[in-house]
């Protein structure tokens, strides 16, 4: 069963055509659960810096927080006529389209499976009491490692960031102010530094690309049958095919006999924007 009318779906707008430029993972892993359900939706833009003024116009509370524990306003959010409901999380979004509509699409997005994987670094807190342990509590213990691998070296992705120009300047103050630094040029990463951290990077994913060759037939972690979770690490590497230049873009993809960027490439008919 699909919606009777179409989902709204709002994503963050960068660079023009935002189409193009669409880098934020959790847009992106909420997208690729409303494509693989097969249900109809279309795609409203949101400027970077209009981003809290729309959450709070929805009435969608924050489902984070800052480092001072106010309110972190970000997106995605879906708006389903049909039931009158708002969801405003990329996880609870996938859920709430499988229990809403378990039938539509391509089927169970959470299909048992044993998502064995833990992402260790002292610099990121993995808050793992905030885990929901309803619904899908391994797929959701996986989002959180996933998110807290990918941002571990999300500064690899500052240079090439694609700020819309118009607010480029808000949009790198707001930025920064939701790490808790001063200025947004504070990220650059260049030189010895920047190959550094590409190495550690390449190691990282290297853990969690295990996870990907248990089954051995892939490309997905269950072989031939994509599920939420591939969509999470789809999320991620979308946002870094957009944020780095090609030539490093293609080196990632190559890292571990190319096993992210077949991942990457196998997920693309699920990357379609309505």
């Amino acid at each position: 069963m699909a919606p009777n009318t179409s989902i709204v779906f709002y994503d963050i707008a960068m660079r023009p055509p935002a189409e193009k430029n669409a880098c934020s993972p959790n847009p992106w892993k909420a997208r690729q659960a409303l494509n693989f359900k097969g249900i109809p939706y279309t795609t409203t833009w949101v400027p970077l810096p209009e981003v809290a003024n729309v959450r709070q116009k929805l009435k969608v509370p924050a489902c984070r927080k800052f480092a001072d524990g106010s309110d972190f306003y970000t997106l995605p959010i879906i708006e389903d006529p049909s039931t009158g409901t708002f969801v405003g999380d990329s996880y609870d979004i996938a859920v709430y389209l499988q229990k809403t509509y378990p039938d539509s699409g391509a089927g169970d997005l959470f299909p048992p499976q044993k998502l064995d994987y833990t992402f260790k670094n002292d610099t990121i807190p993995i808050p793992l009491s905030d885990i929901p342990q309803s619904g899908f509590p391994e797929y959701a213990r996986f989002n959180v490692h996933v998110d807290a691998l990918f941002s571990a070296f999300a500064q690899l992705s500052v240079a090439c960031f694609p700020f819309d120009p118009a607010t480029a300047e808000i949009s790198k103050a707001e930025m920064a102010r939701r790490v808790g630094v001063p200025s947004w040029d504070l990220f650059a990463l260049d030189g010895e530094a920047r190959e550094k951290t590409k190495d550690a990077f390449r190691v990282a994913l290297g853990e969690l690309g295990k996870l990907f060759l248990e089954d051995g037939s892939g490309p997905f972690i269950l072989g031939s049958r994509v599920t939420h979770a591939d969509f999470i690490v789809g999320g991620w590497l979308h946002m870094y095919n957009a944020c780095l230049a090609e030539d490093e873009w293609q080196e990632l993809r190559s890292w571990h006999d190319g096993l992210f960027g077949k991942l990457y490439d196998a997920l693309e008919v699920y990357a379609t924007m309505n």
